[in-house]
């Protein structure tokens, strides 16, 4: 069992350091890479913020190829920034289509909102900037948040 993970690791330093072609799917993938996912949420049933007031303190999850890959709470504007550590970005985009997912209820902002369902919307991954030896991944989500009872 334990060969099983170290050639898993073997293979995800391989594909680390070998270079990426030119035009390509994704920006290049390293060692320094970091993922960065945020947005704004509305607290109504498209998660709007333009005719809702935000979603405050609404834990966000980063859900990829069904896992919950990594966590954080809106603030008071209803925004949130989750940022992935280079393993946790190579999960994220090895493990298929991502989305980000409110755990909270809508009824904690609203009452008259459903209390069970949640919203969700897509991760596009928009482009890449290095600063340094940083590569970052900055992924937006895309569209408006559906609710899904």
């Amino acid at each position: 069992m334990a060969m099983k993970y170290i050639s898993l690791i073997i293979v995800l330093v391989v594909v680390l350091v070998t270079p990426q072609a030119e035009a390509q799917l994704f920006p290049p993938i390293g060692l320094t890479t970091v993922l960065n996912v945020s947005g704004v949420v509305g607290c109504s049933l498209n998660g709007s913020i333009n005719s809702a007031p935000p979603f405050q303190n609404a834990l966000v999850n980063l859900v990829c190829g069904g896992s919950v890959i990594a966590s954080n709470t809106t603030n008071q504007s209803g925004a949130f920034t989750i940022f992935l550590n280079p393993i946790q970005t190579i999960i994220a985009l090895l493990s298929g289509s991502c989305k980000v997912v409110v755990a909270t209820s809508l009824a904690t902002c609203n009452s008259t909102l459903p209390s069970t369902g949640t919203l969700q919307a897509p991760v596009q991954i928009l482009g890449n900037t290095i600063v340094g030896t940083l590569n970052i991944l900055t992924g937006f989500v895309s569209g408006l948040f559906s609710f899904i009872g």
